[in-house]
C-alpha cells in the first residue's frame, strides 16, 4: 500500500536518493528543501505524487505550515524523515558562537520543529513512523567534528525519549544512524570554521583516517530505508554501512570495561 512520506532536505544526498526511491515505488511524497528548483526534475518526473515545499527547518512556523499544508493536500501523513542537516568541521575551541548555535539550531532544534509539528496529525489518525537521521557520531565521536557530535548525540536522547511518550498513541520512533557514506555532507554541504595552527596536527590525523573503504554508496541505503518505513515494527535504532557496529561494539566494550574498573567508587557515592 502506498504511502504518504514527508521528507526534508531533499535536495541533494540521501534525502534526494530516498524521495525518489520512493516516488519510484509509487508512495506519495512531500520533498522539502530552501532551494526548490533542486526539486524540479523530481516534480516533472512524477508530477502529482510529488509535493514541493520550499522550507529553511530553522523557521519552527513555517515548519508547522508546511506540515498543515501537507496534509490538507495528501490528506494524511504516514512517514516523516528528519534528514535535513550539515556537517560542521573544526575543533571545538576554532567554534565560534554563530558556528555552534547554527549547528545545533539546524542539526537539533529544526528536527524538533517538524517532529512537534507532525505528532499532532499522527496522533489524530492513530499511526505514523518518525525517523530521524542521526548518525554513528550520535554514538561515538571524532576530534574536529565535536558541534555535530553534540548535535547528534542531542537528536538521539530527545529520540529515545520520543519513542516512549508516542508508543501509545501508534507511532513509532527510529534512528537511522549511518557511517561515513560518499554524499557531499563533507563537500559543498559542510561548513568550516576558521583554522588554529595549533590544532593542525589533529586535522591531519583526522584526515588520514578517512581512507576510501570506510565510505559506503549512498544509493546502496535504498532498500534498508524501504524496509525499515515497512516494517511493522520498526527498531528504535538502524546503522547503515558496515563500519558503524564494530566500531561502535569496540568504544562500548571500552566504556563497560571503564565503568565496571570504577563501579566500586561509583556505588560507594550512594550513600547507603
Amino acid at each position: 500500500m502506498a504511502k504518504i512520506i514527508f521528507i526534508t532536505g531533499a535536495s541533494r544526498g540521501f534525502g534526494k536518493i530516498w524521495a525518489e526511491a520512493f516516488l519510484k515505488r509509487g508512495d506519495k511524497v512531500v520533498a522539502t528543501a530552501r532551494d526548490l528548483g533542486t526539486l524540479d526534475e523530481l516534480a516533472k518526473q512524477y508530477g502529482n505524487n510529488l509535493l514541493p515545499i520550499q522550507l529553511d527547518v530553522n523557521d519552527r512556523a513555517a515548519g508547522f505550515a508546511a506540515v498543515q499544508k501537507a496534509k490538507d493536500h495528501f490528506g494524511s501523513i504516514d512517514v516523516l524523515i528528519n534528514n535535513a542537516g550539515y556537517g560542521l568541521f573544526g575543533s571545538i575551541e576554532e567554534t565560534s558562537e554563530k558556528e555552534a548555535r547554527d549547528q545545533i539550531e539546524t542539526n537539533f532544534f529544526g528536527l524538533l520543529w517538524l517532529t512537534q509539528a507532525v505528532i499532532p496529525v499522527m496522533r489524530e489518525q492513530g499511526h505514523g513512523h518518525i525517523i530521524q537521521l542521526s548518525s554513528v557520531l550520535g554514538l561515538v565521536t571524532l576530534p574536529v567534528l565535536g558541534l555535530y557530535n553534540a548535535s547528534k548525540f542531542a537528536v538521539e536522547g530527545l529520540s529515545e525519549t520520543l519513542a516512549a511518550e508516542v508508543k501509545g498513541f501508534g507511532i513509532n520512533v527510529s534512528l537511522i544512524e549511518p557511517n561515513g557514506f560518499s554524499t557531499d555532507w563533507a563537500g559543498a554541504s559542510a561548513f568550516h570554521t576558521e583554522s588554529l595552527p595549533v590544532y593542525d596536527k589533529v586535522k591531519a590525523d583526522f584526515q588520514a583516517g578517512l581512507t576510501d573503504d570506510i565510505f559506503g554508496k549512498p544509493e546502496a541505503t535504498t532498500d534498508a530505508v524501504l524496509k525499515l518505513v515497512d516494517s511493522a515494527n520498526p527498531p528504535l535504532r538502524l546503522f547503515l554501512g558496515k563500519v558503524a557496529y564494530p566500531w561502535v561494539k569496540q568504544v562500548y566494550d571500552g566504556r563497560f570495561a571503564e565503568w565496571n574498573e570504577w563501579n566500586a567508587v561509583a556505588a560507594a557515592a550512594h550513600g547507603h
